[in-house]
């Protein structure tokens, strides 16, 4: 910026707005499919073998701000750390949302695991030299990580390749969406789970099954 060490900085007012352009005109997007292109023109990135996998990424909003809609609870006591009383009441992203972000959700890891303000991130990955090829940002309501991944492979991904992925996306739709696409669905398979797995022999007995899975670890 040409600024010595001593010359006055900017107002914080000029980095919120400059942040809010970066996201508006998707300039990190930008670069990151930069890099992507210089990867394929480079021979790094193969095109027969992917993963892809989600995960939670924590709002920047406190649990005190998911209220009941339309209730705004009258002023509170303490502005800068009102006094809120969650016991006995029942929240879900149905009946209650953020004050400060509406569009974050209440979301766990996994079964046991404390329930936070989250969105929900996902990356497709290809297997030969671990490089992502395509990243989503979505709303953490239980079924963004299939919806992203359809999305992501119609983009990036040619008929024939293989997907690996965990038991989260061993669903009947899933798998039938992956086929629909001429994606083969190396996905874990979740059988225990009600209904059991989607995933036959006709796919888990090939090598290529194996790999996928050791490989989606990465």
């Amino acid at each position: 910026l040409d600024m010595d060490m001593v010359e006055e900085s900017f107002d914080h007012s000029v980095f919120s707005k400059n942040r809010q352009r970066l996201l508006e005109h998707d300039v990190a997007g930008d670069f990151f499919r930069a890099v992507v292109k210089q990867a394929r023109s480079s021979k790094l990135m193969s095109n027969d073998h992917f993963t892809v996998d989600g995960t939670l990424i924590e709002a920047l909003a406190s649990a005190k701000s998911f209220k009941k809609k339309g209730d705004d609870g009258g002023p509170p006591d303490d502005p800068g750390n009102p006094t809120v009383n969650f016991r006995g009441e029942k929240r879900s992203n149905e009946t209650h949302e953020s004050t400060t972000d509406p569009d974050a959700r209440l979301a766990r890891k996994s079964d046991g695991r404390e329930a936070k303000l989250s969105y929900a991130a996902h990356a497709l990955m290809e297997n030969r030299n671990g490089l992502i090829v395509d990243l989503q940002l979505d709303v953490a309501d239980g079924r963004s990580e299939r919806r992203n991944a359809i999305a992501m492979l119609e983009g990036n991904v040619a008929r024939g390749a293989t997907l690996g992925a965990d038991k989260g996306y061993d669903t009947r739709g899933f798998v039938a969406e992956c086929r629909a696409i001429g994606v083969t669905p190396h996905v874990a398979q979740h059988i225990n789970r009600w209904g059991g797995t989607s995933i036959d022999a006709r796919t888990s007995r090939h090598p290529g099954y194996v790999v996928s899975q050791r490989i989606r670890k990465r």
